[in-house]
């Protein structure tokens, strides 16, 4: 049992309503300090808005908050000073360097002198550190907005869909950066609908669905708890392949790649369905078989997949 003073978060029976639209629905669960939590969903689950309520932004209609072990709405002043927040969407001056902003950012926070060198270096940005804002690629924008959420030195770092729109290269390098603050023991919570993120940073992840959460724990955890099975992927298969598989008593499901998969049970399921695609001459150029992911567990779990909408999360955040 994690001791009170071992968390950052504690989060007990939070409910959020916009009028009849109930955005966060009783959830509880705790962040351990130096833990990266990712809270995983689709758009409209509940996963800005239970951050925002978190970061002192929004109050909640029910429920109970605590942050480095203040009441967030009763030490907004105190919590502030001691958290970073990358909100979603975020940008900054176009016209100025990544160094000036640091700079202009840093004296937001009276008393404050940090290392504005350390962080561009952090980021990994030392070579556009004289580059104005707007010549800056998504990526690179990301990564100076992650500095910026860092100005001040946080206990607590709040990063609400920091890839969204970013390529799969500027997705790496930022999970790169992310990485490197959890080498540094910061607390990260990470909202995120992309499941492989989830998966590769998150030492817990919790999954929202319509405002409740509906699993906690390790990505592994969730995994083995959710999904006992295995799938088979057969590459660039002929059409007698998708009949043959059906005929035997499984379910194929074609990709967007013109792939199958198929979901077995035991491991004993794979040789017999290339048995029957060996008698039937069905051809298929590989195969794999793996253990299921995060995004099989959701869609378990769930029933929906998860898709991003540029124009934001509308009510239920």
């Amino acid at each position: 049992m994690t001791r009170e003073t071992e968390l950052a978060i504690k989060v007990e029976n939070l409910t959020k309503r916009y009028g009849e639209l109930l955005a966060v629905d009783d959830i509880s669960f705790a962040v351990g300090k130096g833990e990266v939590f990712a809270l995983l969903g689709p758009n409209g689950a509940g996963k800005s808005t239970t951050v925002e309520i978190i970061n002192t932004i929004r109050k909640a209609t029910s429920g109970s908050v605590t942050l480095l072990g203040m009441d967030v709405t009763k030490k907004k002043h105190e919590i502030v000073s001691r958290i970073g927040v990358l909100p979603q969407g975020f940008s900054s001056f176009e016209r100025i360097t990544v160094k000036e902003t640091l700079q202009y950012y840093s004296r937001l926070y009276c008393g404050n002198h940090p290392d504005i060198d350390g962080l561009i270096e952090l980021v990994n940005l030392t070579d556009k550190a004289k580059e104005q804002y707007k010549s800056l690629s998504g990526g690179l924008k990301q990564r100076l907005g992650i500095a910026i959420a860092l100005v001040n030195n946080p206990e607590v770092v709040f990063l609400d869909e920091p890839t969204t729109g970013l390529d799969p290269r500027a997705r790496h390098e930022v999970w790169q950066v992310l990485q490197g603050l959890k080498k540094e023991g910061k607390t990260v919570f990470l909202t995120t609908h992309y499941m492989e993120e989830a998966e590769l940073l998150a030492d817990t992840v919790a999954i929202i669905s319509k405002g409740k959460i509906i699993a906690m724990g390790s990505p592994a955890e969730l995994i083995e708890e959710n999904a006992k099975y295995q799938i088979l992927t057969l590459q660039s298969v002929d059409e007698i392949v998708f009949e043959t598989v059906r005929k035997i008593g499984f379910e194929p499901v074609l990709t967007d790649d013109k792939n199958i998969r198929i979901r077995v049970e035991h491991t004993e399921d794979v040789q017999k369905i290339l048995s029957a695609l060996k008698d039937a001459g069905a051809l298929y150029l590989g195969l794999d078989v793996r253990k299921p992911n995060l995004e099989e567990v959701f869609l378990k779990l769930t029933g929906e997949a998860l898709h991003y909408d540029t124009a934001g999360e509308g009510g239920a955040k």
